[in-house]
């Protein structure tokens, strides 16, 4: 692959001539490499697997990225632009890090790529049952500390779930 940067026989020019494709980065330079030639090509089930977990993906970052403005936010000021950044949320759930028990409360950390958008937290009993469940509220919405609150007084296990704007869901049980 090769990369051009002023020729202006080539500026501006994307697309395939020949055995050539060329395209056109963001900062302006042209990449010129050979076309890929896939036709004896055999795809293992993993392979078809993830090809069809990436079409899903894509098909959510193509709306995503117009949907929602983080994903043009995060973009700025980097090489991605914000279906790069949707793609990635798509293929990272949020992390559970930790639950915590303090004064009538359940605290839960919670993180992603992009954003955590919700937290819900469930009281369950010996048996798994559900004593008591709800949606926890972030400690701070002014920052992005990743704590999330749960009022709550009910005595069992805790299981934290989080979500992320690709609708990703990780969890965590103490």
């Amino acid at each position: 692959m090769a990369k051009v940067a002023k020729n202006v026989i080539v500026r501006g020019i994307s697309g395939s001539i020949g055995n050539l494709v060329f395209r056109q980065m963001k900062d302006g330079s042209t990449w010129v490499s050979t076309t890929p030639d896939f036709s004896r090509r055999k795809f293992s089930r993993e392979q078809k697997d993830h090809q069809s977990r990436f079409q899903q993906a894509a098909s959510y970052a193509r709306g995503a990225a117009k949907v929602h403005p983080i994903y043009a936010e995060l973009a700025k000021g980097t090489t991605k632009n914000a279906y790069n950044i949707a793609l990635s949320d798509w293929f990272n759930p949020p992390i559970v890090h930790r639950v915590e028990r303090r004064d009538g409360q359940v605290w839960v950390e919670a993180s992603d790529n992009v954003m955590v958008i919700k937290v819900r937290v469930k009281i369950l009993d010996e048996d798994e049952k559900v004593l008591e469940e709800g949606e926890a509220q972030q400690a701070d919405a002014l920052s992005s500390s990743g704590w999330w609150v749960y009022d709550s007084n009910a005595h069992g296990k805790i299981a934290a779930e989080a979500w992320d704007l690709a609708g990703n869901m990780s969890r965590l049980v103490l």
